[in-house]
């Protein structure tokens, strides 16, 4: 529901704009202020979890994420929209990772891989199904039914939870780090409000680039304060252990340049080549199917090869997939960069599960809802990092060719670069250990499973 919520609402944001009497320009401010939500809250998921039990903070996420879509369809002014999509982002923001706390306390290592998999494939269908079905409500229907549609979601959600899901719950918890909390928010809150902004034309240039800097500067004084706290909200003692440090640090560099591609490739094919968006979204949408296909694949390959060396070389896949797009002209058949896309879709998918999976696999099961908060969190910025990037590496590569305007030859320097920080991530997964996430991936024998089992008894 939320990954479709957030493509959806970006084919029909012109009708929304024309209904509330906005340009569409400034009504992407309702887009920001999601993001800006999720940084602000995201770091508060776990100890929610902790506290109040896993499916409490689920449940109670898909109601304030089903509140908030109804205000948003029945929004009549700028304001009150932009309000609404705040409150949407909190329950974003407590959905996914509480989601993904339960799963991995609930799940055995050996069996994490393919839960993951699981989890990741629904995600999946947003970038496929959100478009179309947008463009489908706004043209036929109205745009408010795009958020009126997440009700009876929600309440099916609600009640599988209730159903299914296990009210998982810490016996002790700290006392929360509010001092930590209100300078992690404003930091991070800044910090993607920045990112968010200095690509799309919403404000000046300088109030992005200074909203960035300020956010460093606050984000950096949290840690800072986090190394003196007991109990830190964002603990940065779980970067000591060496798969979270791949997993999360590693990770973020192939984030960023895998997520340029998101803004990037349309527009290549769009401003660059002239496609139509339907042409467009048609061969953009082979990474979603390249993505499914691999899926299943993903268990057997890490059994064979391990963690090491799947993120390692697949990182290097990964990377040589983002900057042979860098080939493409007008004139390469439709079918060549299907079939690229649909390669580049599988290598990425693999990373990414991988990733999901090798920043568990040494978490003890009491730092697991922190270990979620500052995963979630660091994601949420690299991805923001990676639009932020690319789009400084167009605009760059457009001025130093002197365009006056963007073209297609300003897209191959820019991919280039994004396919160097994407194969940069590889070094991080080639200092892991051989042996890295053996039990995760299915490389012990039954007796070594049976040893890991009882120790941790």
């Amino acid at each position: 529901m939320e990954n479709v919520d957030g493509t959806v609402i970006t084919t029909s944001l012109p009708m929304i704009a024309r209904d509330l009497g906005m340009d569409a320009i400034v009504l992407k401010l309702g887009l920001t202020a999601y993001l800006v939500s999720l940084a602000v809250f995201i770091p508060i998921s776990g100890w929610m979890a902790d506290k109040f039990g896993g499916r409490t903070v689920f449940c109670a996420a898909i109601a304030t994420f089903m509140v908030s879509s109804m205000l948003c369809g029945m929004a009549r002014s700028f304001a009150f929209f932009v309000t609404a999509r705040f409150l949407q982002g909190i329950g974003g923001a407590m959905m996914v990772p509480v989601g993904r706390i339960v799963i991995v306390r609930t799940v055995s290592r050996d069996e994490l891989v393919t839960a993951l998999n699981y989890l990741t494939v629904p995600a999946l269908f947003g970038p496929l199904v959100g478009p179309p079905l947008g463009g489908f409500i706004t043209t036929y229907l109205s745009w408010r039914w795009i958020f009126f549609i997440n009700v009876p979601i929600s309440i099916l959600g609600i009640f599988l939870a209730l159903r299914f899901m296990e009210n998982i719950r810490e016996a002790e918890v700290p006392r929360l780090d509010v001092t930590g909390f209100i300078t992690s928010a404003t930091g991070l809150s800044l910090l993607m409000f920045g990112l968010s902004t200095i690509s799309e034309r919403l404000l000046p240039r300088e109030f992005a680039v200074g909203s960035i800097v300020l956010g460093a500067i606050i984000t950096y004084a949290y840690f800072r304060l986090a190394r003196r706290t007991e109990t830190p909200l964002l603990d940065l003692g779980l970067f000591k252990i060496k798969t979270f440090l791949v997993g999360v640090g590693g990770g973020s560099l192939f984030r960023i340049g895998i997520g340029s591609i998101a803004l990037l490739l349309p527009l290549l094919l769009q401003l660059g080549f002239g496609m139509s968006p339907l042409q467009s979204g048609l061969l953009t949408c082979a990474s979603a199917v390249g993505a499914l296909f691999i899926k299943s694949a993903i268990r057997m390959l890490l059994r064979i090869y391990g963690f090491r060396s799947v993120l390692a070389y697949n990182a290097l896949l990964s990377a040589a997939s983002v900057a042979v797009m860098a080939l493409f002209t007008a004139r390469t058949p439709h079918m060549i960069i299907f079939l690229v896309l649909l390669l580049g879709g599988c290598v990425r998918s693999l990373q990414f599960t991988s990733l999901n999976a090798i920043t568990y696999a040494d978490i003890p099961d009491p730092l697991v809802s922190q270990a979620t908060s500052m995963y979630a969190t660091v994601q949420q910025l690299s991805l923001g990092m990676g639009v932020t990037v690319g789009a400084f590496a167009l605009q760059a590569s457009s001025f130093l060719q002197r365009h006056g305007t963007i073209v297609a030859s300003d897209f191959w320097p820019a991919l280039l670069i994004m396919g160097l920080i994407t194969a940069s991530s590889a070094y991080s997964a080639f200092t892991l250990p051989s042996d890295a996430g053996a039990e995760m991936a299915g490389r012990l024998p039954k007796m070594a499973l049976q040893a890991v089992s009882d120790n941790a008894d």
